[in-house]
């Protein structure tokens, strides 16, 4: 039986405009278009972005292997590449939509200039604005390399091959404004430093070694950065293992990076990457040396917290297991498959365990060098013969509220409630019963601990104590000092942000 049927295809404007909001942003944009000069085996890749109000524009261009026309109509063709077929395992593409979506989400008009070993130049360019007059929605490529200034056409003489992609009319970074407007500037220079800081953590491991990629931004050359320090030789590396599912293998190796006491203030800055220590620990998921994910707990059910905050773990993945990583047309994001988040989990706690036990042993030292005298909450009395508990008055947060509160009545009243209620002989009995039973403070709570740390760490400081001595003191407290590497990594964290502070206020 022959099938009836209609043709339904997209309207070119229409889907184009769709594609725009796939959720790039100009240093992702940029990455994606680096994918195809590094599959296209480039050696040298030159970025400019050029400010010159709405007439700015970023040009990014390869000495790759380019393409004839042929293949270039095929690769401005959206979807030429089904991400089901079989690829060279080189290759850092998948959808076959990434140069033509990333550069379409920050400019409306693209045009690519290439060329092959020993062949003429060939040019074609998407101009939503052309395509937006065109009422058939048909499919317009534009062609012919009088569509570029004779400038830009002498771009590859020094290449004896190469492709040039030129974005102009940068609507999402400029929009229509003219060349003074200062603010807009400024704004265009700030992410031209992102995308340097971008590129030298997502291709780190290209911009590195004998057979290294050079790439220039703006005249710069792009400096790697290493998130798990291997050159430095102070990182713990963690034995290495091979999991997988099915015939598809990978690797999985963990680091413990170096507490900042060991290295230099430099060094540290630079480990921390552009969104912090914090943002950074956890797994990061490379496919043919291409970073993904910069850092992530992979959705196991841990969160990031300071005293973590070393933990790094490499994953190498194979382009073939994009279909079961989930890998997303940005490649910036994976979901591991669920035959492996049990052995990724046990990975994963085995080097949050090791990161968390530096800032235990930093903490238990301190503990050791400062002695006792740390305040308790609750005080132990005895009066005629009967034994009751109070809440310390003198406790540094409970001192605080009273301090500021403007009627101290109703405050008072709680805790002498809470005094004269405390269920002893209720825990005296469910000790006995299960001594094992009893929650320790804060246990299972992390969020909870950090509060009441910043809190007491606050009004310590409030009441005259430098943030060094607020730090020693909090961590002799009950109940505080049960977690000695939380509270290490919670006062470094503070004196650094301290430091921070003071510095950009000094500027």
């Amino acid at each position: 039986m022959q099938l009836e049927y209609d043709l339904a295809g997209p309207g070119a404007t229409d889907l184009f405009e769709s594609l725009r909001a796939f959720g790039y942003d100009l240093p992702t944009a940029i990455a994606d278009v680096l994918d195809n000069s590094l599959t296209a085996g480039a050696k040298n890749i030159w970025i400019d972005l050029t400010w010159a109000g709405r007439n700015s524009r970023v040009t990014i261009r390869d000495d790759g292997r380019g393409m004839s026309e042929t293949k270039l109509v095929e690769a401005m063709r959206p979807g030429s590449t089904s991400p089901v077929e079989d690829r060279d395992p080189n290759d850092l593409g998948r959808f076959g939509l990434g140069m033509k979506t990333a550069s379409i989400s920050q400019c409306r008009c693209l045009t690519v200039m290439t060329r092959e070993v020993d062949s003429a130049l060939a040019v074609r360019r998407w101009d939503l604005d052309y395509l937006s007059q065109v009422r058939s929605g048909e499919w317009r490529l534009l062609k012919g390399r009088s569509l570029l200034k004779p400038e830009d056409q002498k771009l590859l003489d020094r290449e004896n091959s190469g492709t040039v992609l030129f974005w102009d009319r940068l609507d999402t970074l400029v929009g229509d404004v003219d060349e003074d407007n200062d603010v807009v500037q400024r704004h265009f220079r700030e992410r031209a430093e992102a995308v340097r800081d971008h590129l030298a953590m997502v291709f780190h491991r290209y911009l590195r070694g004998r057979h290294s990629v050079k790439i220039h931004l703006n005249g710069r050359p792009v400096e790697p950065w290493d998130p798990f320090l291997e050159d430095s030789g102070l990182s713990e590396a963690l034995p290495s293992e091979t999991l997988g599912v099915g015939s598809e293998r990978f690797e999985v190796k963990g680091f413990i990076l170096p507490h900042h006491s060991r290295i230099s203030a430099e060094a540290h800055a630079s480990a921390a990457g552009y969104n912090g220590w914090n943002a950074h620990q956890g797994f990061y998921i490379y496919r043919n040396r291409r970073l993904l994910v910069a850092g992530d707990w992979l959705g196991l059910g841990m969160q990031k917290e300071e005293h973590f905050k070393l933990a790094r773990i490499r994953i190498d993945l194979p382009n073939s297991t994009d279909l079961s990583w989930q890998i997303d047309v940005k490649k910036s994001q994976a979901h591991p498959p669920a035959a492996l988040r049990k052995d990724l989990r046990r990975i994963a706690r085995a080097a949050r365990s090791r990161a968390s036990s530096i800032y235990r042993h930093r903490g238990k030292l301190i503990q050791r060098t400062l002695g006792d005298g740390g305040a308790f909450l609750w005080k132990h009395l005895t009066k005629h013969g009967k034994t009751f508990y109070k809440i310390n008055r003198d406790h540094p947060l409970v001192a605080t509220v009273l301090a500021e509160a403007e009627d101290k009545k109703p405050i008072r009243a709680l805790m002498s409630l809470i005094e004269q209620t405390v269920p002893a002989p209720l825990i005296v009995v469910n000790n006995a019963e299960a001594p094992d039973s009893l929650a320790q403070p804060f246990e299972g709570a992390s969020a909870e601990l950090r509060s009441a740390m910043e809190a007491v760490f606050a009004a310590l400081v409030s009441s005259g104590r430098s943030p060094l001595e607020a730090g020693e003191e909090l961590i002799r407290m009950e109940p505080f000092d049960a977690y000695p590497e939380i509270v290490a990594a919670f006062v470094e964290q503070s004196m650094e942000m301290r430091r921070s502070n003071a510095g950009r206020a000094a500027e």
